[in-house]
Parts: structure tokens; sequence; C-alpha cells
């Protein structure tokens, strides 16, 4: 999915963005405070974001808080259950945040399909058009 949303983000019909691209453990409050916009990603483990994306969110909430001033995000998912706990608890973070979703959540529950990943690619394509287009 990651690959899939990346490659949408980085394609070669959008130059005006650079696209910085971390895991969830290497991310800080810095890259945020940095983009102008941001995807982010998580599998669901229990019911719920992965404990490294928790981590992430926990760490740089203190420094951001207040300061990304409506920035536009996306979200994408591969749930073990129904996505539904991880979508909600990294949305209820992100509010705090002050961020604002610019798309639906891509989620995939089951089997990976072609279609499931265009969708991928699409929502890092539409957030980088956007950002370039500066609609977002």
């Amino acid at each position: 999915m990651a690959d899939a949303v990346i490659a949408g983000a980085t394609h070669k019909d959008v130059s005006g963005v650079e696209v910085r691209i971390k895991s969830a453990l290497e991310a800080d409050a810095d890259d945020l405070l940095w983009a102008d916009g941001f995807i982010l990603g998580t599998p669901e483990n229990f019911g719920y974001m992965s404990g490294a994306m928790k981590y992430f969110l926990d760490r740089v909430y203190s420094r951001c808080e207040n300061k990304l001033n409506g920035k536009p995000f996306a979200l994408f998912v591969r749930a073990g259950n129904d996505g539904s706990g991880a979508i909600s608890s990294m949305r209820r973070i992100l509010t705090g945040l002050g961020v604002r979703e610019v798309q639906e959540p891509v989620l995939i529950v089951g089997e990976f399909d072609e279609q499931r990943l265009a969708d991928c690619e699409n929502l890092g394509l539409t957030l980088a058009a956007g950002l370039e287009a500066g609609v977002f």
C-alpha cells in the first residue's frame, strides 16, 4: 500500500511537490512542521493503529499542537478487522492537531487487488496534485 501511495505522490505529472518519505519510527515533529500536507498509513492492530503510529503521534503532538494550521492530510489503513478503530483513533488525534482531512481514507480489508492498490496510488497523486495546484 505504501509503495502505491508513494508512486502516486511522486508521479511524473506532479513536479512542484517535494516528497519526504519516513517510517513512523523515524519521522518527527520537524517533518510535520516542514510539510505542506501529509499522508499517514498504518496496519490495524487489535482494532487500533499500530504501536509505531501511536508512538509517532505521541512524540509530535505537543510540538505540533496549534502549529499545523489546517494542513491537509490523508490516511490509508490495512485492516485486520474492519479498520474503523484505526481510522477513528487517528482522526481523533489529528483533529486535536488542527489539520484537515481532504480525502476519504483508503481502507483495505481482506485480499489486495489491483483496484485497491490503484486507490492507494490515487490517494498519493490527488494530495500531491492538489498541493501543487494550490487546491489544498
